[in-house]
């Protein structure tokens, strides 16, 4: 792939996660705080809201490991786009928790990928 061809995919995959954040922010998001949903899923489970955060994004890890363990041909562009763009959407998500400064992280106890612990 060519950096031609190679911009203008990272150009529209950037295009579609500002839509979805700017759509869902309208949905997910009661009054000011953009980040309240994740804060008072924290607030319910006793928990940070990284942790809260990471809770509501292994379901699209998930999704993204069962797509990427399927033959290419059976998934399609429009699966491809929803999952890759709502994991990019909670990484920045995820960016702007750590800016905002006011989280105290808390470990998670068995964090690592596959349910063991070290």
């Amino acid at each position: 792939m060519d950096r031609t061809e190679f911009t203008k995919i990272f150009e529209l995959q950037i295009d579609r996660c500002k839509g979805i954040l700017q759509q869902k922010g309208n949905i997910y998001s009661e009054g000011t705080d953009r980040l309240g949903n994740f804060k008072k899923a924290a607030n319910l489970q006793e928990i940070s809201p990284i942790a809260a955060l990471l809770g509501m994004y292994s379901k699209h890890i998930v999704c993204l490991s069962d797509l990427i363990s399927r033959p290419i041909e059976s998934v399609t562009s429009e699966q491809w786009d929803e999952t890759i763009t709502d994991s990019i959407n909670y990484l920045i998500l995820l960016r702007a928790l750590i800016t905002e400064g006011r989280e105290v992280f808390k470990p998670i106890p068995n964090t690592s990928i596959g349910g063991t612990s070290k």
